[in-house]
């Protein structure tokens, strides 16, 4: 039956929610926000659990005045294919293992090279898109987004009134990957030499509901309880939920990316593809985290003297400091920062890694893992 035809049955009759056979998913919930009350009221009736699994692009409409699903209903973020899911290699490297203090002696082989890197990143990590050839896949991309400002956006409410602005916003978003540009600074790259700017209240909506429909993922600044170290900055990097989509908004295929091409907003250091990469490594890394029970952001003290890509801190609170790295070799500058992280956090620190583009996982004298990124998994 049509999907169209499903939702009006659904209507017509909704404790069909509760008389269906278990496990009965329903897809795209948000648009009958009704649903999600049935399922509360069910699940009152019968705490078996496993009974419902409710999928949507979207989270709670913020319109909606239901139950908060508290001691009933648990929310999960399904993101894309981490790296480790896409067949490439075997990982070697568990986070969970590197969360617990537990990897002990670090090895393993990766044949991925800089190119394949490349490739991941522009193949996406959407299951229903990965084989689909390039040109193809980039079509898809690009009707994705279109249709994010087209129909996802107006189908939960949300009125787009400067459907144009929007994207000149979401491609300067995407510009922003990796980084804790302002939002001025955003907006000022997606408008400029236009007298005619989107106020900030405007702009602050596109975020809220391009976040709300898990199109932007942006990681937030980590701050921990009882935290030794002052001065961090509580401003989230950049992400989409998927690379792919930045490559796309950005416009800079797989030549150009290993030529160095592609420009920044707020450019500090790297290149855009070291961005991509690093947002490879993020978006990865917070799959395995969550499979772990932990939490995944990024320090940076407002002075910009000390910069962590990224912080797993595990529900004991001990934490991993992660580097990412587009290059094969690893430096005493690149561990600077995750060194004095171990000095001031001491015992709490579980372990630290650098991920990189290189062929060979090990564990450098000062104790500090380096770890290609194929080899990283849950």
């Amino acid at each position: 039956m049509a999907i169209r035809g499903q939702r009006e049955l659904l209507v017509a009759d909704m404790d069909r929610v509760s008389s269906a056979p278990p496990p009965v998913l329903i897809d795209e919930w948000q648009l009958e926000p009704e649903v999600w009350d049935r399922v509360k009221m069910a699940v009152d009736d019968d705490r078996q659990g496993g009974r419902f699994i409710l999928a949507g692009s979207a989270g709670v409409p913020a319109d909606a005045r239901i139950h908060s699903g508290a001691g009933r209903i648990v929310s999960f973020h399904m993101r894309p294919l981490a790296l480790s899911e896409r067949g490439l290699v075997e990982p070697t490297v568990s986070l969970a293992r590197v969360l617990q203090g537990k990897a002990g002696k670090i090895s393993g082989s990766s044949p991925v090279t800089l190119a394949d890197y490349v490739d991941e990143i522009l193949r996406s990590g959407f299951p229903g898109l990965r084989q689909t050839p390039q040109r193809a896949l980039n079509l898809e991309l690009d009707s994705y987004l279109q249709r994010i400002v087209d129909r996802e956006l107006p189908d939960n409410g949300v009125t787009i009134r400067r459907p144009n602005t929007m994207m000149a916003w979401l491609r300067s978003y995407a510009a922003a990957t990796s980084t804790d540009a302002t939002y001025s600074v955003i907006l000022d790259a997606a408008t400029a030499g236009e007298s005619d700017k989107p106020s900030r209240v405007t702009v602050g909506a596109y975020r809220d509901h391009l976040q709300r429909i898990f199109v932007l993922d942006p990681l937030p600044a980590w701050i921990p309880a009882f935290n030794p170290i002052k001065k961090l900055t509580s401003t989230p990097k950049h992400h989409l939920v998927d690379p792919a989509l930045s490559a796309r908004l950005v416009g800079v295929g797989r030549e150009g990316l290993l030529d160095g091409e592609g420009d920044r907003v707020a450019r500090h250091t790297g290149t855009w593809l070291g961005a991509l990469f690093e947002s490879l490594a993020a978006q990865s890394v917070r799959v395995y985290a969550q499979a772990a029970g932990a939490t995944v952001g990024h320090l940076r003290l407002k002075n910009n003297e000390r910069e962590i890509d990224l912080v797993v801190e595990g529900e004991d609170r001990r934490v991993v400091g992660l580097e990412v790295k587009l290059a094969p070799t690893v430096s005493d500058r690149d561990v600077r920062h995750l060194l004095w992280l171990r000095q001031k956090l001491g015992e709490r620190v579980a372990d630290l890694v650098v991920l990189t583009t290189g062929d060979e996982a090990y564990r450098r004298r000062d104790g500090v893992a380096v770890v290609p990124l194929a080899l990283l998994g849950a």
